[in-house]
């Protein structure tokens, strides 16, 4: 199949250009009528200046475009269609630029004689280490169309589980700001307007109520540069958590932690095993796909726990008492990895771990999230009712001096 350079009059009356992949130019103008365009130019690109052009542009997916592609280059090699060819009728079908040049790209390196992974491994931004171990293991298995397949699906239920985090995050998120928007306001705008009363009565303030006209001067005078300083420390924060001693004392400090840690054990313990039972599955051995399975998690005493289990497994043994030996995975799931060494079926035992795993994390999500709400709501009445109480110490204090005279 050659690459062909397009302009075409699309659905919606705008011109429109692009590159398609056909036979000939006949059959390049034939399936651009079957997208409902009309083509006012088809021209053969030569394979050195589509190499070039799009070797050097590279491309971007999203997570959806790496799933979708990932289902689309399975399913036409698993009908008997060669890398080549499926690579590019996925990047002639592509609608968006960055998916199609990073597609074209990859095709470009396999006509040069690169195998499947090798030519990933060009675009390392777009698909990622595990993404190019598990190919790898499909090409030397010679079961690339299953292997994709397993791929796909467990790209999907990667992206399950983030979502599943991040919507039990937003709820919090945005109470925690709406909480600050409204501390915020009561200091700018209530406090500097009570406080004003305070002038005439010549007596001096209780501290809390100073300390609090103290704050409020400050947010009213100088508060703007509290934005900048704050993305100057998160910035300065993620340079100083690149330094990898730094991010595994971290990393520790969050497993340690009495809710989180057992959040963030069960995330990364889920990513391991899901991650392990792809490519195990795929015909990668244990070592391979250990080495897989570290590059997926993120928390660097996981990382460091994985390189050890490695080491041992390389050594002679075997892989339940490694993960057993470092006292971090989860008891269910060492279980199920001696049952699955015993029975001859590791990959389908990590898989229903995985799964476990996944649904306890939805559970413990909802947990968390239901303790802090109800958190969340009693950290900002607290944090009102002291500016009320600063405010009202004032009037209570003259009210007694009232009295008393």
């Amino acid at each position: 199949m050659a690459v062909f350079d397009y302009v075409a009059i699309g659905p919606d009356g705008k011109q429109a250009t692009g590159v398609i992949t056909a036979d000939s130019a006949r059959a390049a103008r034939k399936e651009l009528r079957l997208r409902q365009m009309s083509p006012l130019e088809v021209n053969e690109t030569s394979e050195k200046k589509s190499q070039k052009r799009f070797s050097r542009s590279g491309g971007s997916m999203g997570g959806n475009d790496l799933v979708l592609t990932t289902r689309q280059l399975a399913m036409l090699i698993r009908s008997g269609s060669t890398v080549e060819e499926a690579v590019g009728a996925i990047a002639g079908q592509a609608e968006k630029p960055g998916v199609r040049g990073a597609l074209m790209s990859v095709r470009a390196a396999v006509q040069e004689g690169y195998a499947l992974d090798e030519a990933l491994a060009q675009q390392s931004k777009v698909f990622p280490q595990y993404y190019r171990s598990v190919v790898s293991a499909g090409l030397q298995a010679g079961r690339l169309g299953e292997v994709l397949e397993r791929l796909a699906t467990h790209l999907e239920k990667s992206r399950k589980l983030r979502r599943k985090l991040l919507s039990a995050l937003i709820y919090p998120a945005v109470l925690a700001v709406v909480a600050l928007v409204v501390v915020i306001l009561l200091m700018v705008f209530v406090v500097p307007a009570v406080v004003e009363q305070f002038d005439t009565i010549g007596q001096d303030l209780p501290p809390l109520t100073e300390g609090v006209i103290a704050v409020s001067n400050f947010l009213r005078g100088s508060g703007i540069i509290l934005i900048p300083l704050l993305m100057l420390a998160g910035w300065g924060m993620r340079r100083v958590f690149t330094q990898p001693a730094l991010k595994l004392r971290w990393d520790k400090f969050v497993l340690a932690l009495p809710l989180i840690g057992k959040l963030m054990r069960t995330v990364n313990a889920a990513r391991f095993s899901r991650t392990f039972a792809t490519l195990s599955g795929s015909g990668a051995t244990v070592p391979d796909a250990l080495v897989a399975a570290r590059g997926a998690v993120g928390n660097a005493v996981f990382q460091k726990a994985l390189t050890t289990v490695r080491r041992d497994v390389e050594e002679g043994q075997s892989l339940n008492r490694a993960l057993r030996k470092s006292e971090l995975f989860p008891g269910m799931l060492v279980h199920m990895v001696a049952s699955g060494e015993r029975g001859g079926n590791l990959p389908d035992m990590m898989g229903r771990a995985a799964d476990y795993m996944e649904d306890e994390l939805d559970n413990n999500a909802t947990v968390a999230l239901g303790l802090v709400e109800p958190l969340l709501i009693v950290i900002l009445a607290g944090i009102v009712a002291l500016i009320v109480l600063a405010i009202m110490l004032p009037i209570l204090q003259l009210n007694t001096m009232a009295i008393g005279g």
